[in-house]
């Protein structure tokens, strides 16, 4: 009974965490949800397109931004990798 009692007051410090973590970041969850959004209206003939284009100058800055900050990595990565791996798994793109 007590183990249950503890379970019941920790979880409101834990979803407010969750909550505070979600704003750690607002650029990159900005950035994150227009990737997804670009997946998730993209054919899949314009994903593979733009696979092998370059990269735009704001694109190569972010992913730097992501390399030089791995938990903001984390975040960008735990949040669409969900709805684009679907979106490629769906094109072809990944076994």
């Amino acid at each position: 009974m007590i183990k249950r009692i503890h379970l019941i007051a920790l979880l409101p410090a834990l979803l407010v965490g969750g909550v505070a973590g979600a704003q750690q970041y607002p650029i990159m969850d900005a950035v994150a949800d227009r990737v997804i959004q670009r997946y998730q209206q993209s054919s899949c003939e314009q994903l593979w397109q733009e696979k092998g284009k370059p990269k735009p100058e704001r694109e190569k800055e972010a992913v730097q931004m992501l390399r030089n900050d791995p938990q903001m990595r984390t975040a960008f990565i735990n949040k669409i990798a969900g709805p684009v791996v679907n979106k490629m798994f769906e094109c072809g793109m990944i076994p």
